[in-house]
């Protein structure tokens, strides 16, 4: 079945998106390949039936994010959910101070995850422990951040720029016309940078606007957050939820932007075998017969080996 690219509503979760999709698309099989968070929105991506295998392929995708990071309040959840927390005066940096702060955020490097998230400790989900009054140790992971790029500041959220388009290279970039987009109902009236980020999987939007705050010696939080990209599909690519019924949606190849072989009867039943065949190549692959796609493989400069065939 095929590959829906939805643009996330405000104020629903990605669960709530795949609940949706079910409904409307008439199976169970629906996952997507990246969460984003209630007061997020933008590119979902659905794969739905036997789509649904490669998730494991795409959730490692490089994202896109527009982000608005406001200076001189926290929240313990990081983000416009709140409540506000700590609360500072913020001094008036100069765009090469806030430069100099993102730009020590590129690269590989150690993230220490939000307290409100779906990740794990011993069984318990660090957002339950959170809003019973707890918290859980969470170790830093690694994370990749590979553009930051300061779009904007603003006195205020309700002041920074809402209306953007996007640009031949798929950045997006505040414009008098364009897309306006919805945000989060603002907590205060604090100074707001625009952020355009790529980033790794993996990566809390959340928890850099924290660190970009401590890097400038202020709290901060994320008061808005749109996803623009997600690996090769865009947000102009992307179909309001609720026309998500109209759409036919995409092919299997469309999702995977990897390297094709054309596979003969032959070396396809070898793969279906679990057999090791030979092959110059090295990487990832996507191996097709007759235009259907097989499995996608790996391969060590001498041998393709299985990932997930298909029959």
């Amino acid at each position: 079945m095929p590959i829906y690219v939805v643009d996330k509503p405000l104020n629903l979760t990605s669960h709530d998106v795949v609940g949706r999709a079910r409904r409307v698309l008439g199976t169970r099989q629906v996952g997507h390949t990246g969460t984003l968070d209630p007061l997020a929105t933008g590119v979902l991506v659905l794969c739905v039936g036997a789509s649904t295998k490669l998730v494991q392929f795409m959730e490692r995708d490089t994202k896109d994010y527009l982000a608005f990071i406001s200076l001189g309040a926290a929240t313990p959840t990081l983000d416009a959910e709140g409540p506000l927390g700590e609360v500072a005066d913020v001094p008036d940096f100069s765009d090469e101070e806030i430069g100099d702060a993102l730009q020590g955020f590129l690269g590989a490097q150690q993230q220490v995850p939000p307290q409100y998230s779906a990740l794990q400790v011993g069984g318990v989900r660090a957002y339950v422990a959170a809003r019973a009054g707890g918290a859980l140790d969470l170790p830093a992971r690694p994370v990749v951040i590979h553009e930051l790029d300061l779009l904007g500041r603003a006195a205020s959220l309700a002041a920074a720029p809402q209306t953007f388009s996007p640009t031949p290279d798929g950045r997006w970039r505040p414009a008098a016309t364009g897309q306006k987009f919805s945000l989060p109902p603002r907590l205060g009236d604090f100074p707001t940078l625009v952020v355009w980020a790529r980033v790794g999987s993996g990566t809390y939007l959340r928890s850099l606007a924290r660190d970009v705050g401590a890097a400038l010696g202020v709290p901060a939080h994320l008061s808005g957050l749109i996803r623009t990209r997600a690996g090769r599909f865009g947000l102009t690519q992307a179909t309001p939820l609720d026309l998500l019924g109209e759409q036919a949606g995409l092919g299997d190849l469309q999702a995977l932007d990897l390297p094709i072989i054309e596979a003969g009867p032959e070396l396809a039943l070898q793969l279906r075998q679990g057999k090791r065949p030979a092959h110059s190549g090295t990487g990832r692959f996507v191996v097709l017969l007759s235009g259907e796609l097989v499995a996608v493989v790996d391969g060590d400069g001498e041998q393709l080996k299985v990932v997930r065939a298909w029959a």
